[in-house]
């Protein structure tokens, strides 16, 4: 049986990453950077293991400490500016926005992190959704 390979890319094109077999963790963040990061009220984003990825076209890197104090390493299309991914954490996992999967992606959030965080307008509903402040 083959493994599901989902693509993802900048929005000219440029940059892209496969991701191969099931994410760790599909998840959605209200934290401030996420927040930013999306332009909206919290962003979703599905964490792919390093050796599960696989990246073309040129990226440019900026690092920034999130809420936990970690530091980050997102990655940009330096023609577009959309970034396509970013890398925190030990594990040093590929978390990909969402948005960014071709449609039919099939990914569905099971986590939302950082709700002391979420506008009160906000809702992330679900069966089996764990909401962790």
């Amino acid at each position: 049986m083959t493994e599901a390979v989902r693509h993802a890319a900048c929005r000219c094109g440029q940059l892209r990453i496969a991701c191969t077999g099931e994410p760790v963790r599909v998840s959605v963040c209200h934290c401030r950077n996420c927040k930013a990061r999306s332009g909206s009220a919290f962003a979703a984003q599905a964490r792919f293991p390093a050796d599960r990825v696989r990246t073309e076209g040129e990226a440019t890197m900026w690092q920034q400490a999130g809420d936990s104090g970690k530091v980050a390493d997102f990655f940009f299309c330096a023609e577009c500016g959309a970034t396509l991914w970013y890398r925190n954490g030990p594990q040093r996992e590929y978390a990909v926005p969402l948005g960014n999967f071709e449609p039919g992606h099939g990914l569905t959030p099971r986590v939302s992190v950082y709700e002391e965080r979420r506008d009160p307008w906000v809702a992330i509903v679900g069966e089996g959704i764990e909401h962790l402040d």
